[in-house]
């Protein structure tokens, strides 16, 4: 039997976060989108064999339209990659980016693959959430236990206000503390070093002449942090999913277009090829909850992942809390009693967007920088999921 080897990260990029619908990737195809970031990935390891990479794994949530037909493959070929890489398109919903990037460590850490392409992918522009026909099995509904599924996730993060009693203010205050750090991190510059510029074409008609006139400029920093943010402007807004609700467009996740790529690696190819490991893949959990209070799901899976990786809660440095909901962010916070300096230093989904199958390769991309920057050593990747499940990946830099 094989020795189980480790499996590093040598290179870990992401695109700017646009707003769905109106922000600056609205027209612009997700499998273009990740192209680029797979090219810019592989800008970052020039001295890595092609031919030496065996797959490439990539997350999406809506895996249809124009980011249907196995948006993986059809990356590695137009990247132009040699068409020995294979290409799988994944989904755990919000989890899917960190799914692709367990998958491919797995592949490593077996002995099946030396080198292999973690991904996530989302343009909730072009592909809404839920699909273009989404289609519920009657059986959803037979039994009362089973409806949960079918909620809209504005309505679980209500619940799970009401159940873990996360106030209003709460909420808002959260949320303005997202924008706060994610502003203070651009101002920085912190973001720089993980990010991929990406060029945009912009085209509008000329009436009078009846030509399409084309623009391009190059897009660098995400575009939903808003430095108008005030509890004042946060207490206004209405909650459309529950009479005197509390959860509202303010402080629940902005829907958005984005790509995030993890080139990974044996120790076999790092040293065969002159490779630099940003971090070691450490561990990973998914663990399920009941659907209708799904944003709870990292409550569950942060201490697997820690218990399979023999770590405690203290030992983590940064976390990475998607923040679907402000409701549900907090919900696990205080059940976990996590360090809430060490949570999303430089904001999160509020402020900057969640690309739901792409967030995973996101905010990894994020959490690995980070942990270089700082010199730190564990860092946590989770996220609740849609349908009743949480997911936690966990990252030491090396």
């Amino acid at each position: 039997m094989k020795q189980m080897q480790e499996a590093y990260i040598v290179a870990a990029t992401r695109s700017p976060i646009g707003r769905s619908h109106r922000g600056f990737f609205r027209n612009m195809r997700p499998d273009d989108l990740l192209v680029s970031v797979l090219q810019s990935a592989l800008a970052q390891v020039p001295t890595l064999d092609r031919n030496m990479i065996e797959d490439m794994i990539c997350g999406c949530a809506m895996p249809e339209g124009q980011q249907g037909l196995n948006v993986a493959r059809t990356a590695v070929v137009l990247a132009g990659l040699p068409t020995s890489v294979g290409g799988i398109t994944v989904n755990r919903f919000c989890a899917s980016g960190l799914s692709a990037i367990q998958m491919a460590a797995d592949r490593i850490r077996v002995g099946e693959a030396e080198v292999m392409i973690a991904a996530g992918v989302e343009s909730m522009s072009m592909v809404p959430m839920g699909g273009n026909a989404p289609s519920f099995s009657p059986l959803m509904f037979a039994k009362d236990e089973n409806v949960g599924i079918a909620y809209g996730m504005g309505l679980t993060a209500e619940k799970v206000a009401t159940q873990w009693k996360i106030s209003r203010e709460a909420q808002d205050a959260f949320a303005l503390q997202s924008h706060q750090r994610a502003l203070a991190a651009q101002a920085a510059g912190y973001f720089g070093a993980e990010t991929t510029p990406i060029e945009v074409t912009d085209r509008a008609p000329n009436l009078a002449t009846g030509e399409v006139i084309e623009k391009k400029r190059t897009v660098s920093v995400d575009e939903g942090a808003r430095p108008d943010t005030s509890l004042e402007g946060l207490a206004k807004l209405k909650s459309p999913f529950a009479a005197r609700g509390t959860v509202t467009a303010g402080n629940s996740s902005q829907t958005s277009d984005g790509a995030g790529v993890l080139i990974l690696a044996s120790e076999k190819a790092v040293k065969q090829f002159g490779l630099t490991p940003l971090a070691r893949f450490v561990s990973f959990a998914a663990k399920g909850v009941p659907p209708e209070i799904m944003g709870i799901g990292p409550i569950e899976a942060i201490p697997a992942a820690l218990r399979y990786a023999g770590l405690s809660q203290d030992d983590m440095d940064w976390i990475e809390l998607n923040e679907a909901f402000a409701a549900q962010s907090l919900a696990v916070i205080n059940t976990l009693g996590l360090d809430q300096s060490k949570v999303n230093p430089m904001g999160g989904a509020i402020s900057l967007g969640h690309p739901l199958g792409a967030t995973g390769a996101i905010r990894a991309a994020t959490l690995i920088h980070a942990l270089q920057r700082k010199q730190l050593k564990y860092g946590m990747v989770s996220m609740c999921i849609g349908m009743g499940q949480g997911a936690a990946g966990i990252f030491e830099r090396v």
